[in-house]
């Protein structure tokens, strides 16, 4: 197979195809190797490993660059992960449509990494009306460490009456991915694949099936375009 514009052995349409099923769905690379094969392409799943390092970070800010402009209300949540062996949070925000503004991975649940995630997001995001948590305390001393933060209205919620409902949801295909990987391993490659599998979540947000057949192709295409336009500008 004749070598890509970017240097690879393979063509970008091949690593592109390939860092997609990795992140659209739960599937280990074993798993992608084996579906790149049924189709002739024959790439060792040693190979996907260096494309995800590459590409993974590139991706993630070309598809955080055409996101539309998120929702004032903030849901946010944190979920306990192994990574190594180690408990670690990842932290996640979405809006009140369901759509993830961010993650980041910490090794701790306290104040300081929660004013860490408040920082992480109001570098990329508008200051929210509301931010809806549980209630952990973490949270409320953080808004009270943030001058930017008084103004806005906290609710804290009791997360086992799923009031905090979108955010739990939105925890669910990093549990699916963990166990198609078993397990993740090293934590800087666990926020990166992290990173770019909740933008890639956010791009097929609109293709779920509760949508009209016509409609939801129509968004098929349109997340397919977009994902194809950020791995030309990423290579």
């Amino acid at each position: 197979m004749t070598g890509s514009p970017c240097g690879h052995r393979f063509l970008l349409s091949v690593i592109e195809y390939a860092l997609w099923l990795y992140h659209r769905f739960p599937l280990s690379q074993r798993a992608v190797q084996e579906l790149l094969h049924e189709r002739g392409i024959h790439v060792s799943h040693e190979t996907l490993r260096p494309w995800n390092i590459k590409f993974a970070p590139l991706l993630t800010e070309e598809l955080r660059h055409r996101e539309p402009r998120r929702g004032s209300r903030w849901h946010l949540d944190e979920v306990h992960v192994k990574v190594g062996g180690v408990t670690h949070w990842l932290w996640r925000a979405v809006d009140e449509y369901g759509s993830v503004l961010d993650i980041l991975l910490q090794e701790h649940r306290d104040t300081e990494a929660a004013i860490s995630f408040f920082t992480h997001l109001l570098r990329e995001h508008n200051v929210p009306e509301v931010i809806q948590t549980d209630k952990l305390w973490s949270y409320g001393a953080a808004i009270r460490e943030l001058p930017v933060l008084h103004t806005v209205e906290h609710i804290q919620v009791i997360s086992t009456a799923r009031c905090n409902n979108l955010v739990e949801q939105s925890h669910r295909p990093t549990r699916q991915q963990e166990r198609a990987q078993l397990g993740f391993k090293r934590r800087p490659r666990t926020q990166e694949f992290l990173a770019l599998h909740a933008r890639t979540s956010n791009l097929h947000r609109q293709t779920r099936t509760a949508t009209p057949a016509p409609l939801r192709r129509t968004n098929q295409t349109a997340a397919l375009r977009l994902w194809r336009e950020a791995m030309q500008q990423a290579a």
